[in-house]
C-alpha cells in the first residue's frame, strides 16, 4: 500500500486514521520523519508513526464497498467464544491487534451471541463496545453512511442472528426439568 498524505488507513487497536502530515521530530538528538494519523472517530485524536517503522506496523487500507456484505456476513456466521473467559479474553486481544476488519466481526459476532445467553464480564462488555465502535466507524468510512445508519445495519444482523441463538435460553436440559417436575409432584399431597 502507499502511504501518503491524504490516504485513509486502518491503524490496528485504533480504527480508522486519515494521513494528514509527514512531521519531522528531533528524537534522541536524530531528526526523525513521522506521518501523523488522525482518528476518524470523531475525537481529533491523532498518533505518530515513524516512517521507517511502517513497514513492520500492521497499518492497511480501508476495507473494500464490495468486502462489506462478506463483513457483515461474518457477524451471523461464526465459531462460538471461548467458555473460558481467561482464553477467551486473550484471543480476543489478539484479534483487536490484527487490525483485521473481519477479526472485529468475530468479537462483535461472538460476544453478542455470548450476551444473549448471559450477562458479559465488564472486560468483555468493554471489548465488545471497542471492536462495535471500530467496526461501525469503518464501515461508514467505506460506504459513507451515519454511524448511526451503519450502527442500526450492524445491529439488525445481529437482532437476526438473536432471533434463532445457538445458546438456549435456559441453562438447564430437558433431562433436568423432568427430574424436577416430577420431584414438585411426588412432594404435592393429594386434596381431599
Amino acid at each position: 500500500m502507499q502511504f501518503k498524505v491524504g490516504s485513509k488507513v486502518v491503524y490496528p487497536s485504533q480504527g480508522p486514521c486519515l494521513i494528514d502530515a509527514v512531521v519531522t521530530k528531533v528524537v534522541a538528538g536524530q531528526s526523525t520523519g513521522f506521518y501523523r494519523l488522525t482518528l476518524l472517530d470523531g475525537s481529533g485524536d491523532a498518533v505518530l508513526v515513524a516512517s521507517n517503522k511502517l513497514k513492520t506496523t500492521p497499518i492497511r487500507g480501508l476495507v473494500t464497498k464490495s468486502e462489506i456484505p462478506k463483513l457483515l456476513n461474518r457477524l451471523e456466521n461464526l465459531p462460538l467464544a471461548s467458555i473460558n473467559w481467561r482464553q477467551r479474553g486473550i484471543d480476543h486481544a489478539k484479534l483487536l491487534a490484527s487490525g483485521s476488519a473481519f477479526d472485529l466481526a468475530e468479537i462483535v459476532g461472538a460476544l453478542s451471541e455470548l450476551s444473549a445467553a448471559k450477562p458479559l464480564p465488564s472486560r468483555d462488555r468493554q471489548t465488545l463496545e471497542r471492536a462495535k465502535k471500530l467496526l461501525i466507524c469503518e464501515i461508514s468510512e467505506v460506504t459513507g453512511e451515519t454511524r448511526t445508519a451503519t450502527e442500526e445495519k450492524i445491529d439488525g444482523v445481529l437482532n437476526l442472528k438473536k432471533r434463532n441463538p445457538i445458546f438456549p435460553d435456559n441453562t438447564i436440559d430437558s433431562g433436568q426439568h423432568a427430574q424436577s417436575d416430577k420431584k414438585k409432584r411426588s412432594t404435592v399431597q393429594p386434596t381431599q
